[in-house]
């Protein structure tokens, strides 16, 4: 059935906006070469978005002629603001942006593990207030959020997690109460990287990949023909609990120990290195921060990253042991440095030689803290050892949005919902 005036108008509003926000700035005349829409179909719909405040003129093209076509319409990115966090076992990372996603300011609060439910709340919401305050937003559209742990695919909320600080499920609450009209969502930070290296990193050329989060834990995210997939308990990726050889015993419901955890955790890197004879971090032989290529923990990356990106909310002084262990090896190619790495990669090649067997999704990114150091040395020696392992062919690449990857998917997934809710949701 052809559509009512009423609907027709709303898609090509839609529309409209969707080519405003992908390609910037655009004239009249654009607008109707790239929508296919008639000329006073095109002037209807920009008078319209005009008025509704989604709209406005930007600038002129550079046209010699003079008109309504010569004038470059732009998104209003001061329409709503939105907030991005990274929750941690130690802290939170946040940003601010405008609409379009360009950040505003940025902020961090750094929780200690013996810090009470409470105090540890009051530290992370009042970084989110100083972040906003200093962005000079009256008030946040929406917050999305990344946290460790399982999310009810139900209900949306963080789950008991054991290991967790208790602060990390009671911070959405606390947000929704003092930031009144805000809608905030919250999501595993592992999806949350996945997310961002599908949009802006590593895997801007795929439409299936996992992503291998080596940090403290290990977890994975999987993305199948473009679309995060979260299982039906949301524990899609949860392969600390993964059994595999090489280990002394088998993981239960409530202990990852035995599992795939047991091998590329933070600790069993660690004892890996000792074992390497490889120097601890901070000795005379250990690295010095900076000496590997590529970015830092919490550092800008490349050309790759998004606009705005995180610039030094936290630095390699603050990784775990384990990362800074692996960035030395990679920075010193010593023989042991060198055994120590390949050793690492064959136990990392377990894990996604499993992966990989029920999924074959052709591309593997290592994002998290360690996956990060190793760079592209680990992940080419990942690479080589699952080409041994697996018959099914899988590239191997390293996150290409140093440590800012989770929130640029947590603000990607804040501004998706408020351009959604401002510019009216998409068919699904």
């Amino acid at each position: 059935m052809p559509a009512s005036p009423s609907t027709a108008r709303a898609l090509n509003d839609r529309l409209a906006l969707r080519l405003l926000q992908q390609q910037g700035p655009l004239t009249a005349g654009q607008l109707k070469q790239l929508t296919g829409l008639s000329r006073p179909t095109v002037a209807d719909l920009v008078d319209r978005l005009t008025a509704a405040g989604l709209i406005t003129v930007v600038g002129e093209s550079g046209e010699q002629r003079r008109g309504p076509n010569a004038r470059l319409y732009g998104i209003v990115a001061g329409r709503a603001h939105l907030a991005a966090l990274d929750v941690r076992t130690e802290g939170v990372l946040v940003l601010v942006s405008d609409l379009l996603g360009r950040v505003l300011a940025e902020a961090s609060a750094p929780i200690g593990g013996d810090t009470g439910t409470g105090p540890a709340v009051e530290q992370a919401v009042a970084a989110v207030e100083r972040a906003v305050k200093e962005g000079g937003a009256d008030r946040l559209h929406t917050v999305g959020i990344g946290a460790p742990g399982l999310i009810d695919p139900a209900t949306g909320d963080l789950r008991d997690s054991a290991g967790l600080p208790a602060w990390h499920r009671s911070l959405v609450a606390a947000l929704q109460d003092r930031l009144p009209g805000a809608g905030v969502t919250v999501e595993n930070e592992t999806n949350l990287a996945a997310l961002a290296e599908q949009r802006e990193g590593a895997a801007r050329d795929r439409d299936t990949f996992v992503l291998l989060w080596l940090g403290h834990g290990v977890g994975a995210a999987v993305v199948l023909d473009g679309v995060l997939r979260r299982g039906a308990s949301g524990g899609t990726g949860e392969i600390g609990f993964l059994p595999v050889p090489g280990t002394s015993a088998l993981p239960s419901a409530t202990d990852c120990d035995g599992g795939f955890h047991s091998l590329a955790g933070a600790a069993a890197v660690v004892s890996l290195a000792a074992e390497c004879g490889l120097p601890a971090p901070g000795t005379a032989d250990g690295p010095v921060d900076g000496e590997a290529d590529g970015p830092a923990d919490g550092e800008a990356g490349g050309e790759g990253d998004g606009p705005g990106v995180v610039r030094a909310v936290r630095g390699t002084a603050d990784e775990p042991e384990a990362a800074r262990v692996v960035r030395g090896a990679v920075a010193r190619g010593s023989a042991a440095d060198e055994r120590f790495l390949r050793a690492l990669a064959d136990r990392i090649a377990v894990g996604a030689a499993s992966v990989v067997a029920v999924l074959d999704p052709g591309c593997v990114v290592l994002g998290g803290e360690v996956g990060r150091a190793g760079g592209a040395v680990l992940a080419g020696l990942v690479g080589e050892r699952l080409r041994r392992m697996s018959p099914l062919a899988t590239e191997v690449r390293a996150s290409g949005l140093g440590g800012t990857a989770v929130l640029r998917g947590a603000l990607l997934t804040a501004r998706e919902r408020a351009q959604d809710e401002l510019f009216g949701a998409p068919e699904r």
